[in-house]
């Protein structure tokens, strides 16, 4: 077996430098939604004065952000202590990023008012705000969440659409091993008659069924597309007939760029502006099955998944909290970050309607990225599991604020 791989190794790095060579090497990972690329500013994050903060109003219970808080501690308890992250034009460790929440936990549980947690909050902390996508604040913020699907571990004639693990000939080359210059970035291939090429479509898999038969299902589902919006979710919830339920999370992709399928049905002028969303979108394709599977090829990406016991899994690989995770470029933004959000939710009637937005504003902490999730001016709110959160995560396309809290050098 030692002279196979050897050999793939051989083809892996001819493949990578014709990519370094040609300028070619992408980066694909899970994507909530596509926008348009952005020009990214000097420095993502700008310290502000006293006067620029917002009120540190949160309207959220205390339990889930002192969950949200454990779970970046658990990430920073994985790295070493002088490993560091920027805070606009400051470097801080990763022990200070520990000792920064540890402080800024025990300030919230102890304080005996709002109006004292605010003061002290202020005194010890400072704010950075992101740049946004103009350079003066503006944030898109969109949102995800973990759905709760029905499934089976046979194939059934009612259980049919499978949902995958990642292939065994699935191979991630880093190209930053062969050029400084390609750090972070990656290609995702496969070898097919002693050459690496582009991994299959969905168009491959779901169409031409070219992974059936070859023991990768991990369960199957009754819809197509809810399978589709799985992927684009990054994780969910499948409960079986006898009660019983497994959480699925995001492993890996085939390395296709994201694209939208309400931008086509739109530029085929099947939908409108207003009429694309998660509902409008799962609407127009149930209504029109002879064309659903040709419309969902359009999206050449393809998500594999992994079984979790706590789930869903953010990119620190810790359970994201609904309403307290955020997902951003994590190549801009502190991984784990202590963050602050300003944005609106739905208001939703007992039939699920939304009948009205309001503003809200709210702790969070940046533990998620996603392939679409680029620039300062993209956030992805976890808005956990549910049928709320379904309604949030599905309309949410909203301009807010973000701002990052880091402890003061002096305290």
């Amino acid at each position: 077996m030692v002279p196979d791989i050897d050999m793939k190794s051989k083809w892996f790095l001819l493949f990578a430098m014709l990519f370094l060579w040609t300028g070619c090497a992408t980066v694909t990972e899970k994507p909530p939604v596509q926008i348009p690329p952005v020009q990214v500013p000097s420095t993502p994050l700008v310290l502000i004065g006293q006067d620029e903060w917002p009120p540190l109003f949160d309207d959220l219970d205390g339990e889930s952000l002192a969950l949200a808080v454990d779970r970046s501690l658990q990430y920073y308890e994985r790295l070493p202590d002088d490993m560091v992250q920027r805070y606009g034009e400051r470097t801080c460790t990763i022990a200070e990023l520990r000792q920064s929440l540890e402080e800024f936990l025990l300030i919230y549980q102890m304080a005996e008012s709002e109006a004292m947690r605010e003061r002290c909050i202020r005194e010890a902390f400072d704010m950075y705000r992101a740049a946004g996508r103009d350079g003066r604040g503006e944030v898109l913020f969109t949102g995800y969440y973990a759905p709760l699907l029905e499934g089976s571990l046979k194939e059934t004639v009612e259980f049919r659409y499978p949902i995958y693990r990642t292939p065994d000939d699935h191979v991630v080359v880093n190209l930053g091993r062969f050029k400084a210059k390609y750090e972070g970035e990656r290609v995702i291939a496969r070898i097919e008659n002693g050459e690496a090429v582009p991994y299959y479509t969905r168009e491959h898999i779901d169409i031409d069924e070219c992974l059936k038969g070859k023991n990768l299902e991990i369960v199957w589902l009754a819809d197509p597309v809810d399978v589709f919006f799985l992927h684009i979710q990054g994780s969910g919830i499948v409960r079986f007939p006898d009660g019983s339920s497994m959480n699925v999370s995001y492993a890996q992709a085939n390395g296709h760029p994201y694209r939208s399928v309400g931008r086509l049905l739109i530029n085929q002028r099947e939908l409108t502006a207003g009429q694309v969303s998660m509902k409008g979108i799962k609407r127009y394709l149930r209504d029109h099955p002879d064309e659903m599977l040709d419309i969902l090829a359009h999206n050449e990406s393809y998500v594999f998944f992994r079984i979790v016991q706590e789930g869903p899994i953010g990119c620190l690989n810790v359970p994201v909290t609904g309403g307290r995770s955020i997902a951003t470029d994590s190549s801009l933004f502190p991984k784990g970050g202590l963050a602050f959000i300003r944005v609106q939710k739905p208001i939703v009637d007992d039939n699920g309607r939304i009948v009205s937005w309001t503003p809200f504003s709210r702790f969070v902490l940046n533990q998620d990225t996603g392939g679409a999730i680029k620039g300062p001016g993209r956030v992805d709110l976890f808005c956990g599991e549910g049928r709320y959160a379904e309604v949030h995560a599905g309309h949410l396309k909203e301009n807010g604020d973000l701002y990052f809290l880091i402890k003061k050098k002096n305290n």
